[in-house]
Protein backbone atom coordinates (compact mmCIF):
# COMPACT_ATOMS: atom_id res chain seq x y z
CA UNK A 1 0.00 0.00 0.00
CA UNK A 2 1.90 3.59 -0.91
CA UNK A 3 1.81 6.37 1.73
CA UNK A 4 0.63 9.97 0.97
CA UNK A 5 2.79 12.65 0.45
CA UNK A 6 2.08 13.76 4.70
CA UNK A 7 2.84 10.27 5.81
CA UNK A 8 6.36 9.99 3.82
CA UNK A 9 7.25 13.28 5.00
CA UNK A 10 6.42 12.27 8.50
CA UNK A 11 8.41 9.34 8.16
CA UNK A 12 11.54 11.23 6.23
CA UNK A 13 11.63 14.08 9.36
CA UNK A 14 11.55 11.18 11.48
CA UNK A 15 14.58 9.55 10.27
CA UNK A 16 16.31 12.59 9.64
CA UNK A 17 15.53 13.48 13.83
CA UNK A 18 17.58 9.95 14.51
CA UNK A 19 20.31 10.75 12.55
CA UNK A 20 20.31 13.98 14.11
CA UNK A 21 20.26 12.21 17.58
CA UNK A 22 22.85 9.70 16.69
CA UNK A 23 25.34 12.41 15.29
CA UNK A 24 24.94 14.38 18.78
CA UNK A 25 25.31 10.73 20.64
CA UNK A 26 22.04 11.52 22.44
CA UNK A 27 20.86 7.94 23.17
CA UNK A 28 17.42 6.72 21.48
CA UNK A 29 16.13 6.31 24.60
CA UNK A 30 16.12 10.09 25.43
CA UNK A 31 14.39 10.88 22.30
CA UNK A 32 10.62 12.21 23.69
CA UNK A 33 12.65 14.14 26.46
CA UNK A 34 14.66 15.41 23.78
CA UNK A 35 11.21 16.54 21.64
CA UNK A 36 9.71 17.83 24.69
CA UNK A 37 12.97 20.04 25.17
CA UNK A 38 13.32 21.05 21.73
CA UNK A 39 9.65 22.11 21.23
CA UNK A 40 9.63 24.02 24.38
CA UNK A 41 12.66 26.25 23.58
CA UNK A 42 11.39 26.82 19.90
CA UNK A 43 8.15 27.90 21.29
CA UNK A 44 9.73 30.14 24.14
CA UNK A 45 11.94 31.49 21.09
CA UNK A 46 8.95 32.25 19.21
CA UNK A 47 6.95 33.69 21.78
CA UNK A 48 10.13 36.20 22.36
CA UNK A 49 10.38 37.04 19.00
CA UNK A 50 6.30 37.87 18.89
CA UNK A 51 7.42 40.14 22.45
CA UNK A 52 9.91 41.67 20.95
CA UNK A 53 7.76 42.76 17.74
CA UNK A 54 5.16 43.70 19.97
CA UNK A 55 7.36 45.95 22.15
CA UNK A 56 8.92 47.67 18.80
CA UNK A 57 5.70 48.40 17.30
CA UNK A 58 4.41 49.77 20.82
CA UNK A 59 7.62 51.97 21.12
CA UNK A 60 6.66 53.21 17.62
CA UNK A 61 3.83 54.62 18.35
CA UNK A 62 4.65 55.77 21.93
CA UNK A 63 7.40 57.74 19.45
CA UNK A 64 4.81 59.48 17.21
CA UNK A 65 3.51 61.22 20.40
CA UNK A 66 -0.10 61.46 20.11
CA UNK A 67 -1.96 64.50 21.28
CA UNK A 68 -5.06 65.66 20.45
CA UNK A 69 -5.94 69.58 20.41
CA UNK A 70 -8.58 71.17 22.71
CA UNK A 71 -12.12 71.04 21.21
CA UNK A 72 -15.03 73.19 22.03
CA UNK A 73 -18.63 71.13 22.69
CA UNK A 74 -21.18 71.62 19.94
CA UNK A 75 -18.48 73.23 17.87
CA UNK A 76 -17.13 71.15 14.86
CA UNK A 77 -14.00 68.97 15.57
CA UNK A 78 -11.15 67.57 13.45
CA UNK A 79 -7.51 66.12 13.96
CA UNK A 80 -5.67 64.44 11.41
CA UNK A 81 -2.54 61.66 12.20
CA UNK A 82 -0.72 58.68 10.96
CA UNK A 83 -0.73 55.55 12.06
CA UNK A 84 1.87 52.48 10.96
CA UNK A 85 -1.12 50.45 9.71
CA UNK A 86 1.01 47.93 7.79
CA UNK A 87 2.17 46.87 11.46
CA UNK A 88 -1.04 46.84 13.35
CA UNK A 89 -5.04 45.84 13.31
CA UNK A 90 -8.18 45.77 14.64
CA UNK A 91 -7.36 50.04 15.39
CA UNK A 92 -10.28 51.80 17.86
CA UNK A 93 -9.89 54.91 19.74
CA UNK A 94 -12.34 53.47 23.27
CA UNK A 95 -14.37 56.47 24.60
CA UNK A 96 -14.41 59.06 20.89
CA UNK A 97 -17.87 57.72 20.19
CA UNK A 98 -19.37 58.90 23.72
CA UNK A 99 -17.74 62.39 23.51
CA UNK A 100 -19.86 62.54 19.78
CA UNK A 101 -16.21 61.75 18.03
CA UNK A 102 -15.67 58.92 15.50
CA UNK A 103 -12.43 57.82 14.06
CA UNK A 104 -11.33 56.98 10.59
CA UNK A 105 -8.98 55.06 9.34
CA UNK A 106 -7.16 54.85 6.26
CA UNK A 107 -5.32 51.78 4.17
CA UNK A 108 -2.57 54.25 3.78
CA UNK A 109 -2.06 55.00 7.52
CA UNK A 110 -4.12 58.08 7.49
CA UNK A 111 -6.68 58.44 10.44
CA UNK A 112 -8.79 61.11 11.33
CA UNK A 113 -11.10 62.30 14.54
CA UNK A 114 -14.06 64.40 14.51
CA UNK A 115 -17.68 65.44 14.87
CA UNK A 116 -18.68 67.46 17.70
CA UNK A 117 -17.75 66.90 21.10
CA UNK A 118 -20.83 66.56 23.47
CA UNK A 119 -19.28 66.74 27.16
CA UNK A 120 -16.44 69.50 28.50
CA UNK A 121 -13.75 68.66 30.58
CA UNK A 122 -10.25 66.48 30.67
CA UNK A 123 -10.51 62.98 28.72
CA UNK A 124 -8.22 60.40 27.95
CA UNK A 125 -9.19 58.11 24.76
CA UNK A 126 -7.43 54.90 24.76
CA UNK A 127 -5.69 53.88 21.30
CA UNK A 128 -6.64 49.89 21.11
CA UNK A 129 -4.71 47.75 18.53
CA UNK A 130 -3.23 44.56 17.73
CA UNK A 131 0.53 43.95 16.50
CA UNK A 132 0.26 40.04 16.30
CA UNK A 133 -2.87 37.72 15.57
CA UNK A 134 -3.90 36.24 18.70
CA UNK A 135 -1.93 38.11 21.02
CA UNK A 136 -3.73 40.39 23.53
CA UNK A 137 -4.34 43.93 22.19
CA UNK A 138 -2.30 46.89 23.23
CA UNK A 139 -3.20 50.44 24.39
CA UNK A 140 -2.17 54.16 24.13
CA UNK A 141 -3.79 56.66 26.40
CA UNK A 142 -4.42 59.87 24.59
CA UNK A 143 -5.21 63.09 26.39
CA UNK A 144 -8.43 65.76 24.93
CA UNK A 145 -9.97 68.32 26.90
CA UNK A 146 -13.35 70.27 25.60
CA UNK A 147 -13.77 73.45 26.62
CA UNK A 148 -17.74 74.45 26.98
CA UNK A 149 -19.60 76.26 24.48
CA UNK A 150 -19.92 79.58 25.85
CA UNK A 151 -23.55 79.84 24.88
CA UNK A 152 -24.20 76.90 27.26
CA UNK A 153 -22.75 79.15 30.13
CA UNK A 154 -25.59 81.75 30.05
CA UNK A 155 -28.21 80.85 32.09
CA UNK A 156 -32.11 81.48 31.38
CA UNK A 157 -33.79 82.31 34.05
CA UNK A 158 -38.04 83.00 33.49
CA UNK A 159 -39.02 86.31 34.07
CA UNK A 160 -41.34 87.13 36.92
CA UNK A 161 -45.16 87.26 36.31
CA UNK A 162 -45.69 89.57 38.82
CA UNK A 163 -43.19 92.25 38.27
CA UNK A 164 -45.44 95.52 36.35
CA UNK A 165 -45.60 95.15 33.06
CA UNK A 166 -44.98 91.80 33.00
CA UNK A 167 -44.25 90.65 29.25
CA UNK A 168 -43.00 87.28 27.57
CA UNK A 169 -39.49 86.54 26.97
CA UNK A 170 -40.46 85.53 23.22
CA UNK A 171 -42.83 86.59 21.01
CA UNK A 172 -43.77 86.42 17.26
CA UNK A 173 -46.55 86.57 14.49
CA UNK A 174 -47.30 85.99 11.13
CA UNK A 175 -50.60 87.93 9.11
CA UNK A 176 -51.15 86.16 5.93
CA UNK A 177 -52.98 87.75 3.26
CA UNK A 178 -54.88 86.43 0.43
CA UNK A 179 -53.91 86.39 -2.88
CA UNK A 180 -55.77 89.30 -5.27
CA UNK A 181 -58.75 88.33 -7.27
CA UNK A 182 -56.85 87.65 -9.93
CA UNK A 183 -54.94 84.98 -7.88
CA UNK A 184 -51.64 87.37 -7.70
CA UNK A 185 -49.89 86.32 -4.75
CA UNK A 186 -49.54 89.33 -1.69
CA UNK A 187 -46.87 90.19 0.83
CA UNK A 188 -47.14 88.70 3.89
CA UNK A 189 -46.05 89.68 7.25
CA UNK A 190 -43.39 87.63 9.83
CA UNK A 191 -42.05 89.13 13.05
CA UNK A 192 -40.26 87.67 16.14
CA UNK A 193 -39.25 89.05 19.74
CA UNK A 194 -36.64 87.04 21.78
CA UNK A 195 -35.19 88.29 25.38
CA UNK A 196 -31.64 88.69 25.11
CA UNK A 197 -29.40 86.71 26.85
CA UNK A 198 -27.97 89.68 29.22
CA UNK A 199 -31.68 89.84 30.44
CA UNK A 200 -31.85 85.82 30.35
CA UNK A 201 -29.16 85.56 32.32
CA UNK A 202 -30.44 87.92 35.10
CA UNK A 203 -34.02 86.91 34.79
CA UNK A 204 -34.56 90.56 33.68
CA UNK A 205 -37.84 91.19 31.12
CA UNK A 206 -37.74 91.46 27.18
CA UNK A 207 -37.69 95.03 26.59
CA UNK A 208 -38.50 94.84 22.64
CA UNK A 209 -41.74 95.32 21.19
CA UNK A 210 -43.47 94.67 17.70
CA UNK A 211 -47.31 95.29 16.61
CA UNK A 212 -48.15 94.44 12.77
CA UNK A 213 -51.35 95.05 11.32
CA UNK A 214 -52.78 94.42 7.64
CA UNK A 215 -56.30 96.34 6.60
CA UNK A 216 -58.21 93.46 4.40
CA UNK A 217 -60.24 96.89 3.41
CA UNK A 218 -57.90 99.23 1.95
CA UNK A 219 -54.76 96.45 1.78
CA UNK A 220 -52.45 98.76 3.85
CA UNK A 221 -50.27 97.23 5.74
CA UNK A 222 -48.59 98.57 9.09
CA UNK A 223 -45.57 97.41 10.69
CA UNK A 224 -43.89 98.85 14.22
CA UNK A 225 -40.58 97.29 15.91
CA UNK A 226 -39.56 99.00 19.02
CA UNK A 227 -36.92 99.11 21.37
CA UNK A 228 -36.69 99.94 25.15
CA UNK A 229 -34.22 101.55 26.84
CA UNK A 230 -32.36 98.93 28.50
CA UNK A 231 -31.23 101.56 31.57
CA UNK A 232 -35.17 102.53 31.86
CA UNK A 233 -36.97 100.07 34.13
CA UNK A 234 -40.17 100.22 32.54
CA UNK A 235 -39.36 100.89 29.03
CA UNK A 236 -41.03 97.00 28.12
CA UNK A 237 -43.99 98.82 28.38
CA UNK A 238 -42.77 102.08 26.52
CA UNK A 239 -41.87 100.24 23.78
CA UNK A 240 -45.71 98.06 24.00
CA UNK A 241 -47.66 101.86 24.29
CA UNK A 242 -45.44 103.20 21.45
CA UNK A 243 -46.06 100.20 18.61
CA UNK A 244 -49.31 99.81 19.62
CA UNK A 245 -50.22 103.27 19.44
CA UNK A 246 -49.19 103.99 16.27
CA UNK A 247 -50.90 101.06 14.48
CA UNK A 248 -54.13 102.17 16.21
CA UNK A 249 -53.57 106.15 15.15
CA UNK A 250 -52.95 105.07 11.79
CA UNK A 251 -55.13 102.13 11.04
CA UNK A 252 -58.06 104.67 11.45
CA UNK A 253 -56.88 107.00 8.92
CA UNK A 254 -56.16 104.29 6.31
CA UNK A 255 -59.12 102.44 6.50
CA UNK A 256 -60.88 104.59 4.26
CA UNK A 257 -59.24 107.34 2.99
CA UNK A 258 -59.68 108.30 -0.65
CA UNK A 259 -58.13 111.83 -0.18
CA UNK A 260 -54.83 109.97 0.67
CA UNK A 261 -55.36 107.38 -2.02
CA UNK A 262 -56.04 110.61 -4.39
CA UNK A 263 -52.50 112.55 -3.33
CA UNK A 264 -50.44 109.59 -3.82
CA UNK A 265 -51.81 108.71 -7.45
CA UNK A 266 -51.41 112.49 -8.20
CA UNK A 267 -47.48 112.89 -6.53
CA UNK A 268 -46.71 109.30 -8.50
CA UNK A 269 -48.44 111.18 -12.00
CA UNK A 270 -45.88 113.98 -11.63
CA UNK A 271 -43.17 113.68 -8.67
CA UNK A 272 -41.40 117.19 -9.61
CA UNK A 273 -44.49 118.60 -8.97
CA UNK A 274 -43.82 120.64 -5.92
CA UNK A 275 -47.16 121.04 -5.08
CA UNK A 276 -48.63 117.37 -5.29
CA UNK A 277 -45.26 116.75 -3.22
CA UNK A 278 -46.50 118.80 -0.68
CA UNK A 279 -50.01 117.26 -0.57
CA UNK A 280 -48.81 114.52 -0.44
CA UNK A 281 -46.53 115.08 2.71
CA UNK A 282 -49.26 116.53 4.38
CA UNK A 283 -50.83 113.70 4.62
CA UNK A 284 -47.76 111.71 6.10
CA UNK A 285 -47.41 114.21 8.32
CA UNK A 286 -50.69 113.56 9.54
CA UNK A 287 -50.80 110.24 9.58
CA UNK A 288 -47.31 108.93 10.72
CA UNK A 289 -45.70 111.85 11.80
CA UNK A 290 -48.85 112.76 14.24
CA UNK A 291 -49.09 108.47 14.84
CA UNK A 292 -45.58 109.20 16.50
CA UNK A 293 -46.64 112.43 18.24
CA UNK A 294 -49.50 110.10 20.07
CA UNK A 295 -47.21 107.32 20.43
CA UNK A 296 -45.08 110.07 22.53
CA UNK A 297 -48.31 111.12 24.55
CA UNK A 298 -49.21 108.08 24.94
CA UNK A 299 -45.97 106.71 26.55
CA UNK A 300 -46.30 110.14 28.98
CA UNK A 301 -49.55 108.97 30.09
CA UNK A 302 -48.69 106.23 31.25
CA UNK A 303 -45.63 107.40 33.03
CA UNK A 304 -47.71 109.93 34.84
CA UNK A 305 -50.50 107.45 35.98
CA UNK A 306 -47.61 105.58 37.60
CA UNK A 307 -46.45 107.60 40.52
CA UNK A 308 -42.86 105.94 41.57
CA UNK A 309 -41.74 106.54 37.99
CA UNK A 310 -40.84 109.54 35.33
CA UNK A 311 -41.12 109.65 31.23
CA UNK A 312 -37.86 108.11 31.42
CA UNK A 313 -38.43 105.01 33.03
CA UNK A 314 -40.35 104.38 29.79
CA UNK A 315 -37.55 105.40 27.32
CA UNK A 316 -38.09 103.44 24.24
CA UNK A 317 -37.16 103.52 20.04
CA UNK A 318 -39.76 103.75 17.43
CA UNK A 319 -39.62 102.87 14.11
CA UNK A 320 -42.57 101.91 11.77
CA UNK A 321 -43.46 102.05 8.04
CA UNK A 322 -46.81 102.37 6.09
CA UNK A 323 -47.16 100.47 3.07
CA UNK A 324 -49.28 99.16 0.19
CA UNK A 325 -49.12 98.25 -3.39
CA UNK A 326 -50.40 100.38 -6.55
CA UNK A 327 -50.08 99.15 -9.86
CA UNK A 328 -47.59 101.67 -10.21
CA UNK A 329 -45.79 99.97 -7.39
CA UNK A 330 -45.23 100.41 -3.71
CA UNK A 331 -45.93 103.75 -1.91
CA UNK A 332 -44.14 103.23 1.22
CA UNK A 333 -43.84 105.85 4.03
CA UNK A 334 -41.90 105.81 7.59
CA UNK A 335 -41.25 107.00 10.97
CA UNK A 336 -37.96 106.15 12.78
CA UNK A 337 -36.27 107.39 15.90
CA UNK A 338 -33.45 105.87 17.50
CA UNK A 339 -31.22 103.07 16.74
CA UNK A 340 -31.70 99.91 15.07
CA UNK A 341 -32.37 99.36 11.12
CA UNK A 342 -35.25 99.83 8.68
CA UNK A 343 -34.35 99.00 5.10
CA UNK A 344 -36.23 97.71 1.64
CA UNK A 345 -33.74 95.57 -0.04
CA UNK A 346 -34.65 94.59 -3.26
CA UNK A 347 -32.73 91.52 -4.18
CA UNK A 348 -33.68 91.74 -8.06
CA UNK A 349 -31.74 95.23 -8.60
CA UNK A 350 -29.52 94.95 -5.51
CA UNK A 351 -30.34 97.67 -3.82
CA UNK A 352 -30.57 98.40 -0.24
CA UNK A 353 -32.42 101.80 0.61
CA UNK A 354 -32.86 102.76 4.54
CA UNK A 355 -35.71 104.50 5.46
CA UNK A 356 -33.98 106.91 8.07
CA UNK A 357 -30.61 107.27 10.08
CA UNK A 358 -29.74 105.43 13.15
CA UNK A 359 -29.91 107.82 16.04
CA UNK A 360 -26.93 108.50 18.00
CA UNK A 361 -26.71 110.81 21.43
CA UNK A 362 -24.74 112.47 22.72
CA UNK A 363 -22.18 109.98 23.75
CA UNK A 364 -20.83 106.95 21.76
CA UNK A 365 -23.09 104.43 22.41
CA UNK A 366 -26.49 105.97 22.88
CA UNK A 367 -29.27 106.88 21.40
CA UNK A 368 -32.25 108.73 20.92
CA UNK A 369 -35.81 107.89 22.22
CA UNK A 370 -38.85 108.40 21.70
CA UNK A 371 -39.77 109.79 24.99
CA UNK A 372 -37.32 112.71 24.46
CA UNK A 373 -39.83 116.27 24.45
CA UNK A 374 -37.24 117.64 21.74
CA UNK A 375 -37.34 114.89 19.11
CA UNK A 376 -40.55 116.39 18.09
CA UNK A 377 -39.58 120.21 18.89
CA UNK A 378 -37.05 120.61 15.89
CA UNK A 379 -39.02 121.12 12.64
CA UNK A 380 -35.56 119.69 10.38
CA UNK A 381 -35.25 116.93 12.87
CA UNK A 382 -38.72 115.66 12.58
CA UNK A 383 -38.68 115.80 8.10
CA UNK A 384 -35.18 113.69 9.07
CA UNK A 385 -37.12 110.94 10.74
CA UNK A 386 -39.84 110.99 8.04
CA UNK A 387 -39.66 109.15 4.37
CA UNK A 388 -41.40 108.79 1.61
CA UNK A 389 -40.66 106.37 -1.06
CA UNK A 390 -42.44 104.69 -4.24
CA UNK A 391 -40.66 101.59 -5.53
CA UNK A 392 -41.43 99.31 -8.18
CA UNK A 393 -41.75 96.20 -6.05
CA UNK A 394 -38.82 94.72 -3.36
CA UNK A 395 -37.96 91.62 -1.99
CA UNK A 396 -38.14 92.68 1.85
CA UNK A 397 -38.98 95.50 4.31
CA UNK A 398 -37.08 95.12 7.70
CA UNK A 399 -37.72 96.50 10.89
CA UNK A 400 -35.09 95.51 13.27
CA UNK A 401 -33.57 96.22 16.86
CA UNK A 402 -30.16 97.29 17.09
CA UNK A 403 -30.23 93.72 18.89
CA UNK A 404 -29.43 92.39 15.15
CA UNK A 405 -28.14 94.85 13.15
CA UNK A 406 -25.30 95.34 16.05
CA UNK A 407 -24.12 92.11 15.35
CA UNK A 408 -24.83 91.50 11.93
CA UNK A 409 -23.79 95.23 10.62
CA UNK A 410 -21.21 96.19 13.22
CA UNK A 411 -21.46 99.55 11.56
CA UNK A 412 -23.49 102.58 10.39
CA UNK A 413 -21.56 102.50 7.01
CA UNK A 414 -22.18 98.73 6.69
CA UNK A 415 -26.06 99.42 6.77
CA UNK A 416 -25.71 101.55 3.60
CA UNK A 417 -23.44 98.59 1.98
CA UNK A 418 -25.67 96.92 -0.44
CA UNK A 419 -23.25 93.79 0.10
CA UNK A 420 -23.34 93.83 3.72
CA UNK A 421 -27.46 93.55 3.40
CA UNK A 422 -27.00 90.26 0.54
CA UNK A 423 -25.16 88.74 3.43
CA UNK A 424 -27.52 89.36 5.68
CA UNK A 425 -30.33 88.19 3.77
CA UNK A 426 -28.40 84.88 2.95
CA UNK A 427 -28.14 84.37 6.56
CA UNK A 428 -31.41 84.72 7.33
CA UNK A 429 -32.38 82.24 4.09
CA UNK A 430 -29.71 79.73 5.12
CA UNK A 431 -29.90 80.40 8.87
CA UNK A 432 -25.92 78.96 10.90
CA UNK A 433 -25.57 75.34 10.44
CA UNK A 434 -22.77 75.75 13.04
CA UNK A 435 -25.11 76.78 15.67
CA UNK A 436 -27.78 74.23 14.52
CA UNK A 437 -29.80 76.97 13.61
CA UNK A 438 -31.98 76.77 10.26
CA UNK A 439 -32.90 79.18 7.80
CA UNK A 440 -35.96 81.36 7.43
CA UNK A 441 -38.02 80.06 4.58
CA UNK A 442 -39.59 83.38 3.51
CA UNK A 443 -42.27 81.80 0.79
CA UNK A 444 -45.54 82.61 0.34
CA UNK A 445 -48.05 81.60 2.81
CA UNK A 446 -45.62 80.05 4.91
CA UNK A 447 -47.23 80.28 8.44
CA UNK A 448 -44.33 77.87 9.84
CA UNK A 449 -41.65 80.88 8.92
CA UNK A 450 -43.03 82.82 12.38
CA UNK A 451 -41.32 79.71 14.34
CA UNK A 452 -38.45 79.72 12.23
CA UNK A 453 -37.31 83.08 12.55
CA UNK A 454 -37.98 83.09 16.41
CA UNK A 455 -35.63 80.10 16.45
CA UNK A 456 -33.21 82.09 14.14
CA UNK A 457 -32.71 84.91 16.55
CA UNK A 458 -31.08 82.51 18.73
CA UNK A 459 -27.75 82.97 16.58
CA UNK A 460 -24.56 83.17 18.54
CA UNK A 461 -22.89 86.80 18.18
CA UNK A 462 -19.47 87.13 20.92
CA UNK A 463 -20.57 90.60 22.61
CA UNK A 464 -24.33 91.11 21.14
CA UNK A 465 -26.96 89.83 23.94
CA UNK A 466 -29.23 92.54 23.49
CA UNK A 467 -32.94 91.70 23.24
CA UNK A 468 -33.48 91.15 19.46
CA UNK A 469 -36.67 91.98 17.26
CA UNK A 470 -37.23 92.14 13.74
CA UNK A 471 -40.46 92.75 11.60
CA UNK A 472 -40.27 91.26 7.34
CA UNK A 473 -43.22 91.99 4.80
CA UNK A 474 -42.27 90.21 2.26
Amino acid sequence: MRKSPSARRLNESALALDKAMQRAGIPSSDKESFLDWTIASLWNTFKEERMNQRIMIENEIRQLGLRFPNGTVKKDYAVSFELPTDKISDIELIGAEELGLVLAVGEDGRCSLSGKPKTAGDFSLKLRYRTVEGEPASELAIPVAFNPNPRDLWKNIPTDTDIPYYKPDCDNAYIKVEAAADGTPKKDIVAASQRGRSHAQEGRPRDDHFSLFHCDESDWYIIAVADGAGSAKYSRKGSEVACQTVIDHCKNLLLDNPAFESAIGEYEADRTNKEKRTKATQHIIDIVYKGAVKAHEAVKKVSEANEESRLKDFATTLMFAICKKYDFGWFIASFWVGDGAMCLFDADNKTAKLLGTPDEGEFSGQTRFLTMPEIFRDPEVVAKRLRMAIVPDFTALFLMSDGISDPMFETDKNLNDYAKWEEFYNNLQNGFPEDEIGGVDLSDDNEASKDQLLRWLDFWSPGNHDDRTIAILY
